[in-house]
């Protein structure tokens, strides 16, 4: 059966070994059970709805990448896309959350229709690799500062003169018209044990990674809220019991707010997630098929359209669930380099993320301390990309850091795109060079300049 189902002999692979694989893969990326409920319960979402959500969503969309798709890939709410969800769906700030989710929703419909036009294939050949490489690295940046923030690292402290209000932060132009001595950033105390246990987890953590040990990050989030237990900052609530369903009566599933998405003229928030997805999963389905030897010498699969298509639907449904953007994860690497070939990998990741419904009370227990040297160390991997941006040549060096450096100094990933579009178009243009833009870039250029030329006037 498994034969008929996976083709095992046709890539040299046995079920032992997929197996292997697929679970190498799951600890790897199981960190996300335990992280993402924390960086969404930032907008008022329950915990164990959201563990509910990511467990589901990773386990049913993996699957489905193995059983349609035959491809050892493993799939998951990603970061930064979790971390900008976060920041546009912020408690008592931002938009409410289930409006958060309808735009997820409908930015996985546009990538459904992308995808089956082609056209999706188009954008990722017309952006420029030290665009793409630099939203890479501009989220890395993102979600470091989130991980600073959660680990009380970065503290901002209002000067006594003009105290600077939530509602003063939020509003355009609000930070910059407050002066250095009244609004500055500095660093969280030791004396807090918060601040203390996110030191201790950012070391131990470190040394995991160091020493190339599988899970490093899932162990690393363990570990900390262990030693957070004498702290004082991991909390053990009474009768507590460690392996049960989550409250199913809390759950966000069919929660998304498509109407108020829609009227709340979310579109910006919708292109976000829809342009951040469309090459971050383009990287991930090539760089890790390449690595398993699935492509040909072209670096083309048939069978890369319908993983694209898989993945599409990832987003729409993990919406559904209530979670925010699913998509392919790089960890699926390390099942590959275990020997997984074949989707019966991504079954059984698929398989495990289902079966990790039980440890929601242990979840819960995660404090965001123990979390955010993951999202640290994440920022780190993410920003290796810097590497292959071509700085020396300054139309192509500009755009890329603009792009880099908005991200998280403004809050904002969609500013970060929309920099690095406007401005590699311009100094092209300026510098005689128009032949190195494709067509479409000159498109996405005239969008992006109208949409902020349209807010400035209102």
């Amino acid at each position: 059966m498994l034969e008929n189902l996976f083709k095992l002999r046709r890539y040299n692979t046995d079920a032992r070994t997929e197996i292997i694989a697929g679970l190498t893969t799951f600890m790897t990326m199981a960190y996300i059970l335990f992280l993402n409920p924390n960086i969404l319960a930032a907008t008022g979402m329950d915990k164990n709805a959201v563990f509910f959500a990511t467990a589901v969503a990773a386990g049913v969309i993996t699957i489905a990448m193995g059983l349609i798709v035959n491809y050892p890939i493993a799939l998951a709410p990603g970061m930064g896309l979790n971390a900008y969800f976060a920041t546009v769906a912020a408690q008592h700030v931002g938009i409410p959350w289930p409006a958060a989710l309808g735009a997820v929703f409908i930015s996985g419909i546009i990538f459904i229709i992308l995808t089956v036009t082609k056209i999706r294939q188009l954008l990722v050949v017309a952006v420029p690799n030290s665009i793409k490489r630099a939203i890479i690295v501009g989220i890395g940046l993102f979600i470091t500062m989130l991980g600073l923030k959660m680990a009380e690292f970065m503290v901002i402290k209002a000067g006594p003169v003009i105290p600077p209000t939530m509602e003063t932060l939020q509003k355009p132009g609000g930070v910059a018209t407050l002066r250095f001595f009244e609004w500055n950033i500095f660093m969280g105390s030791f004396a807090n044990n918060v601040t203390l246990l996110a030191l201790i987890g950012l070391v131990v953590s470190a040394l995991l990674m160091a020493n190339k040990v599988k899970g490093a990050l899932l162990f690393g989030i363990i570990l900390t809220t262990l030693i957070g237990l004498p702290l004082g900052v991991t909390r053990v609530p009474a009768n507590f019991q460690p392996l049960a369903l989550p409250d199913l009566s809390r759950l966000a599933v069919g929660k998304l707010d498509l109407a108020g998405a829609l009227d709340m003229g979310l579109w910006t928030v919708i292109f976000t997630f829809t342009f951040v997805e469309l090459f971050d999963t383009f990287g991930t389905l090539v760089g890790t098929a390449g690595k398993a030897g699935l492509l040909d010498e072209n670096g083309q699969s048939p069978r890369l359209g319908r993983a694209m298509l898989v993945d599409a639907g990832g987003v729409s449904f993990g919406a559904l669930m209530g979670t925010s953007t699913v998509t392919a994860y790089i960890e699926s690497t390390a099942g590959i380099a275990e020997g997984g070939r074949t989707g019966l990998t991504a079954v059984t990741t698929g398989v495990l993320f289902l079966l990790a419904l039980v440890l929601a009370p242990i979840a819960g227990l995660i404090p965001g301390a123990a979390t955010a040297p993951a999202l640290i160390i994440v920022g780190l991997l993410m920003a290796q990309s810097v590497k292959d941006i071509d700085f020396e040549d300054f139309t192509e060096g500009l755009p890329a850091f603009l792009t880099i450096v908005l991200m998280p100094f403004t809050g904002s990933i969609a500013n970060g795109i929309a920099a690095g579009i406007i401005f590699y178009a311009l100094l092209k243009l300026a510098g005689g060079r128009t032949r190195e833009v494709h067509w479409l870039m000159w498109v996405l250029a005239a969008i992006v300049l109208a949409r902020y030329l349209f807010l400035a006037e209102h």
